[in-house]
């Protein structure tokens, strides 16, 4: 596990997510970690961390926001050609979306509630840099 974390920390994230509780378990994991992310609270607010950081090597973004929710972020990220991998965070009852970021190039998803586990051995077997 330790060489999945090391991995894990040369990589930047930007996390999208609009449900405080967990956006608060999410960055104190990762500091405890020492991982390089950042944090956004709904599509918008990503699109201007992508503006602004356009080192991010991946995204992880929920589906349903405020704003701008999950699905109109990565529309909004092909759009304008930025083309770093997305994860999806979603939960079991949205299948429908799931479909949707599938249409629009989103190769991996993890499903809620948020398991760090999970998404280190995901993030790591990606291939990302």
């Amino acid at each position: 596990m330790q060489e999945k974390i090391q991995k894990l920390r040369e990589l930047k994230l930007l996390f999208v997510e609009d449900e405080e509780d967990l956006i608060t378990i999410i960055e104190d994991t990762l500091t405890k970690l020492q991982s390089n992310f950042l944090t956004a609270r709904n599509g918008e607010e990503a699109l201007k961390v992508l503006e602004n950081h356009p080192d991010i090597d991946a995204v992880i973004t929920d589906i349903n926001m405020p704003l701008m929710n999950g699905i109109e972020l990565i529309e909004q990220m092909n759009q304008k050609g930025l083309t770093m991998p997305v994860i999806v965070m979603s939960a079991h009852t949205e299948a429908e979306y799931l479909e949707k970021a599938k249409a629009l190039g989103v190769k991996n998803y993890l499903l809620k509630p948020f398991d760090f586990i999970k998404f280190i051995d995901l993030i790591v077997t990606m291939g990302i840099k």
